[in-house]
């Protein structure tokens, strides 16, 4: 059973691998819609002349500032488990 349950599982993982493939947007087509509206509209709405930067920060804060704190819980666990307790220093 548990045979089964694995190619099973393979073949389902393997089956959306391949379909997420040959879905994705071919290196070097031409820019899609969103490409253009951002390029063109990025510096009225948001005020600056960097693109990149107002999708970062403007168009996408809420999930940057989502991404920052899953980071800092991450550093923070880290130093957390690996730093000396004072009874252990003792020793």
């Amino acid at each position: 059973m548990r045979r089964i349950a694995a190619v099973l599982t393979v073949l389902v993982l393997g089956s959306m691998f391949f379909a997420a493939a040959a879905l994705v947007h071919p290196f070097g087509e031409p820019p899609s819609a969103m490409d253009d509206y951002m390029i063109a509209n990025s510096q009225q709405e948001t005020g600056t002349n960097n693109v990149v930067s107002a999708v970062v920060f403007d168009y996408r804060g809420y999930d940057t500032l989502g991404e920052a704190t899953i980071l800092f819980t991450a550093v923070t666990a880290v130093v957390m488990l690996l730093r000396r307790r004072r009874d252990e220093v003792d020793d």
